[in-house]
């Protein structure tokens, strides 16, 4: 059964225990899934195209060492160094982009994360050991994160503002501007959330983003890529 087919059950990390029966039955549909697709070989992904380093690490799940749960790979200082420009290269393009349409992509990044939320919890869980619940917290808040950052720029007219002027000769208004690069590097705790949750504020606000996830959560970070990518 698809993500996108399934009943949401929503979960933060507040909760402690589900009560639905329906969370475990997917969540273990998820994790056969991701078995089934470990041991695959993952790229960098730089200027909209996947691309291989020149060399690769295994990532190992902390729940068996002995599972291999993916191939990716170990990016150079040359490789980082042209995320960087591909993004300064995008900037004016994705800067220009009227704000309504910023948020609409990144809202449909979010509701990507929501429809593969279990597949990516179970991913999650193998990475770096979190049980399912925190797991579920984890990507159920890289969405909801998102959507705030969306929010705030809706409820803020994009933050263009009309400000009372000094006098009548004057005119006064604030504009939030987009100031160009931002390199975003994830903790491996919180692999999800604290790696959409800032890289959809700077998107949002009309920055471009180079993406880092902790080494110990590639996997993780190559999903939320998938998600961003697929989004437009």
């Amino acid at each position: 059964m698809s993500d996108k087919k399934r009943k949401h059950i929503k979960i933060t990390y507040s909760t402690l225990a589900s009560p639905d029966p329906l969370l475990h039955e997917y969540y273990d549909e998820a994790v056969a899934k991701a078995k089934a697709n470990f041991g695959k070989t993952y790229p960098l992904f730089i200027n909209g195209e996947a691309r291989e380093a020149d060399a690769t690490f295994a990532k190992t799940s902390p729940v068996d060492t002995d599972i291999v749960m993916g191939y990716f790979q170990r990016g150079s200082e040359q490789d980082a160094m042209d995320a960087v420009d591909a993004a300064q290269a995008a900037f004016p393009a994705w800067s220009s982009t009227p704000w309504q349409e910023r948020v609409a992509i990144l809202r449909k990044a979010a509701d990507l994360i929501s429809e593969r939320s279990f597949y990516m919890a179970a991913v999650m869980s193998m990475e770096v050991g979190k049980n399912r619940l925190e797991a579920l917290g984890d990507v159920e808040e890289t969405a909801d994160l998102i959507r705030y950052n969306c929010d705030a720029m809706e409820k803020n007219n994009g933050f263009n503002f009309e400000l009372m002027p000094e006098s009548d000769k004057h005119h006064n208004r604030s504009v939030l501007k987009p100031y160009g690069v931002w390199v975003v590097i994830s903790p491996f705790n919180f692999p999800g959330a604290l790696s959409g949750g800032p890289a959809s504020a700077a998107l949002v606000a009309g920055n471009t983003v180079a993406f880092k996830p902790a080494s110990d959560t590639p996997f993780t970070g190559w999903l939320l890529t998938e998600c961003l990518r697929d989004a437009g």
